[in-house]
């Protein structure tokens, strides 16, 4: 079966999350045997992503701006892509390339499967703008998909607004690679934490909609507890380092938090490894994949009850709280003052993942989908 994969843009330093389920389902697609096609821009792509892209059949547009991303390209260019696939796989939804995907799949009778991985929601910026879209594309792009996905439960309420029935969408959740668990990576420049000195990770955009500033107060707020304690914050600046970097000045913790900037796998996994919980304080969270890594790890986490993740604690892998720093703060003192059940709570979830949540089980989940409406023979 040939595969068309459609995202904005597919290096995960800019596209976060969306970029990296895009990807990784393309990996597990080609893994089982089918033939991948990537339809994104060139936006944000780094020399490291370019490189891995080699294996896939590959169409990078240039794009008018990172707001929307209006592709520079010809309708014609982008429906003879289409025309080449058996299905179309759309994930995203603010974005001129998604819809112009969608609506020229429909009209070449070609279906296309549906996924905005958490963005539907008309909130944060540009509200007028993206009304605007919807009114012209986006509620066409939902309701003439094939099949409409979500990548948690939570996640079919936002589908309501947009006339489809809660129930109606399928669950194709995130998942993560077993190999990536088996690759041997260089020495980590960060030491187990311990008793005296426990280290918590944060992975994920440096930007208010991901909670990097709750997590500052809530450690803050725990270092009277654990004075020596280490906080690594990696991901990817979105205007916000400077102003956390002034915040951790004037709470007095600086000299214990480290910004590392965006990591590669193979500073990503160490740091999982040697962390002794994984923190996710996100405002709003389409099931974060690194909450999967962390899990493929041994790692136990505590994210808010906005990430759409609460098997965490209902299978004993970590705590969810509320999105609050004092909640946060007070979840993460009782985690680390029982260190004896860090270890345990991380085998947990680690069985969790492998046993629900890899990207094999999850092409395999898209594959039957797909395979029940394609209309070409594939």
């Amino acid at each position: 079966m040939r595969v068309l994969l459609v995202c904005d843009s597919i290096d995960p330093t800019l596209g976060g999350g969306t970029a990296e389920r895009t990807f990784q389902l393309a990996r597990a697609l080609q893994a089982l045997g089918h033939t991948a096609m990537l339809l994104t821009t060139d936006v944000g792509l780094t020399a490291t992503r370019r490189a891995q892209l080699a294996e896939f059949e590959c169409l990078l547009l240039r794009s008018l701006g990172r707001r929307f991303y209006l592709p520079l390209a010809s309708p014609a260019r982008i429906g003879d892509w289409i025309a080449r696939a058996d299905v179309v796989q759309i994930t995203g939804h603010w974005s001129w390339l998604s819809g112009l995907a969608g609506l020229l799949a429909h009209r070449r009778n070609k279906p296309y499967f549906y996924c905005p991985a958490g963005s539907l929601p008309v909130s944060g910026r540009s509200r007028l703008l993206k009304k605007f879209y919807n009114a012209v594309i986006g509620i066409r792009l939902v309701r003439d998909a094939e099949r409409c996905m979500v990548v948690t439960d939570a996640e079919r309420l936002d589908y309501l607004p947009y006339g489809l029935p809660a129930q109606a969408p399928l669950l194709i959740p995130n998942g993560v690679h077993l190999e990536d668990q088996q690759t041997e990576f260089p020495p980590s420049r960060w030491a187990p934490g311990s008793v005296e000195s426990p280290l918590i990770a944060f992975l994920g955009r440096l930007a208010p909609i991901k909670g990097p500033d709750l997590l500052l107060e809530a450690f803050a707020q725990i270092r009277a507890d654990f004075p020596t304690a280490r906080l690594v914050m990696a991901g990817s600046d979105f205007g916000e380092r400077a102003s956390l970097e002034a915040t951790a000045q004037q709470l007095g913790i600086a000299d214990g938090v480290e910004f590392t900037g965006n990591l590669q796998p193979d500073s990503k996994y160490p740091l999982l490894r040697a962390a002794d919980l994984l923190v996710i304080p996100s405002r709003k969270e389409a099931m974060s994949i690194v909450a999967l890594e962390a899990g493929l790890m041994g790692t136990p986490v505590l994210l808010t009850d906005q990430c759409g993740f609460d098997e965490v604690e209902r299978i004993g892998g970590g705590r969810v709280v509320p999105v609050d720093a004092a909640a946060i703060a007070e979840g993460m003192r009782q985690m680390l003052s029982q260190r004896e059940l860090l270890a345990v709570q991380g085998q947990l979830l680690r069985q969790l993942v492998l046993q629900n949540y890899t990207w094999h089980e999850v092409a395999q989940r898209c594959l039957s989908a797909y395979s029940r409406s394609c209309i070409t023979p594939c």
